[in-house]
């Protein structure tokens, strides 16, 4: 089993999202939007505060194919970087 370390504060993103205040299913409609109007392979950062939004984002990715490529949670605020399958 390998594992990779990711560095959040490097990693780079094409397009930035700012869903914090959203209740779900926003967060997630949003993203999908977002998505939608990316090329396959550029990744989307989006910060949430809905606490259910880890979970939302994981179904998400499983749902679509896009791959959900890190989160973290931070002061209430969750990040997420998603690729565009």
């Amino acid at each position: 089993m390998s594992v990779t370390i990711i560095d959040m504060d490097t990693m780079e993103f094409q397009k930035d999202l700012d869903a914090r205040g959203l209740n779900c299913p926003l967060p997630i409609l949003k993203a999908k939007k977002a998505l939608a109007e990316m090329e396959s392979g550029q990744v989307l950062r989006i910060v949430a505060t809905d606490t259910g939004s880890v979970r939302d984002f994981q179904a998400f990715a499983k749902q679509t194919g896009n791959a959900l490529l890190a989160h973290t949670a931070e002061n209430g605020e969750f990040t997420f970087w998603m690729q565009r399958k």
